[in-house]
């Protein structure tokens, strides 16, 4: 291994309140950690506001020799950080499609085949119109989910209605509110970009006088403890987060080794769980 700093970055463009009530980054760490501290490296993570503080971040972490790598998450199409990490020589591993990594090593998860996938199941519960509660549209990750929503939905006959959240409690409760209200039919099943939005999502159909899963079936994108202690229990399109982390950190070792050639790491394929919120 060159003689880089042992620290491995990683930045996260979130609210900090989206960051606290959601499990998602939590695991991955842990996933990450299992991995680097063993062999001798530490995880620095910063929590910044937007896409511009995180480039700064990474400038100044370049600047001061801060890390060693860092693993980016949470791209754009065409996305101008992947040529910022690039210009500065820092090692870097991006976590999502390859499409936006520009020749970087990538940890892949299919997430327009997850969302087939979990068109596929509710359509063969009978659900003709189906709801879909998104993150950021600017995400590739968004897009890619999107993109397999209306393929498999276009496929099967099924009508799609979507609405954009940003992976928060109170997104959860308005864009649910949005698809109960807003249009002329209402869905029968709708699919939540994370968890929390999915939990808050079930809140807010039972107070428009409707229930879980009799007259609405959810779906919760990411399976965790709260998916499985809540009532009823929510079925979730599952992936093992901390196996994700893990493949990142190997990933990440061998950036930093310059072992890479630019590969794909693919992660494990998500499945749906099904529990009690889908009847």
């Amino acid at each position: 291994m060159t003689q880089r700093p042992r620290r491995v970055g990683l930045v996260l463009a979130r609210a900090s309140q989206v960051l606290g009530e959601e499990p998602y980054y939590h695991e991955f760490i842990e996933g990450l950690e299992r991995l680097l501290i063993p062999a001798g490296i530490s995880v620095l993570v910063k929590v910044v506001t937007d896409h511009t503080a995180e480039s700064a971040t990474y400038q100044q972490w370049s600047a001061e020799q801060r890390v060693g790598a860092v693993i980016m998450v949470d791209l754009s199409p065409g996305d101008e950080r992947v040529d910022l990490v690039r210009r500065l020589g820092l090692p870097a591993v991006v976590v999502g499609d390859p499409s936006t990594a520009d020749g970087l090593p990538t940890v892949w998860t299919d997430d327009a085949g997850s969302a087939r996938e979990a068109v596929r199941f509710l359509a063969g519960r009978g659900h003709t119109v189906v709801g879909h509660v998104s993150g950021p549209r600017s995400l590739a990750h968004t897009q890619l989910r999107l993109g397999g929503f209306r393929a498999e939905a276009a496929d099967r006959g099924v009508t799609l209605i979507s609405a954009e959240g940003d992976y928060s409690q109170e997104s959860g409760r308005v864009t649910t509110a949005q698809l109960l209200a807003g249009h002329p039919v209402r869905p029968t099943a709708i699919v939540y970009d994370n968890d929390v939005m999915a939990l808050s999502g079930m809140e807010t159909i039972r107070k428009h006088g409707l229930s879980v899963p009799g007259d609405l079936s959810v779906v919760a994108w990411d399976d965790s403890a709260q998916c499985q202690l809540a009532l009823p229990a929510l079925s979730a399109m599952s992936h093992d987060v901390g196996r994700i982390g893990e493949i990142a950190a190997g990933a990440v070792l061998d950036a930093m080794r310059e072992h890479s050639v630019h590969e794909v790491y693919e992660a494990p394929q998500a499945h749906i769980v099904e529990r009690d919120s889908t009847g």
